[in-house]
């Protein structure tokens, strides 16, 4: 319907010029692959890096905390066990960064996820453990 005047003076509204044939569709469907992540990528990588140095914190006051308490049997146990976590948490890091290089990034693994907590887990039970 055009616009046009009404019986009472009023205009009536033009119609949508491009009315959808079908509103149920996925409008995410008409995104370019190749869009602008715009800032969100940028915020995960920096996140993911402050944690990391978080956990790397965490490997040297417990390395400190073993020097300079004392090396005994119990210490060096727990030491042993932070280094892998700290650096296995790391690796994590560091292919999670890598895959946020992307317009699209992959959605990080249930596994990824898991292994990303039990690595932050470990570290402050094992921190714990140090200050026994």
């Amino acid at each position: 319907m055009a616009e046009g005047k009404r019986t009472d003076g009023t205009r009536t509204p033009d119609p949508d010029p491009d009315p959808d044939p079908d509103p149920n569709r996925n409008r995410n469907q008409d995104r370019s692959p190749n869009r602008d992540p715009g800032l969100q990528p940028e915020r995960t990588r920096l996140a993911w890096r402050r944690t990391t140095l978080a956990c790397a914190v965490a490997a040297s006051l417990a390395g400190r905390q073993t020097l300079h308490g004392g090396i005994d049997p119990v210490a060096l146990v727990v030491l042993a066990l932070v280094v892998p976590t700290w650096l296995a948490f790391l690796a994590l890091a560091h292919r999670r960064i890598r895959a946020m290089n992307v317009p699209r990034p992959p959605v990080l693994s249930p596994r990824a996820a898991v292994a990303a907590v039990a690595c932050t887990l470990a570290l402050a039970l094992l921190g714990a453990a140090m200050l026994r």
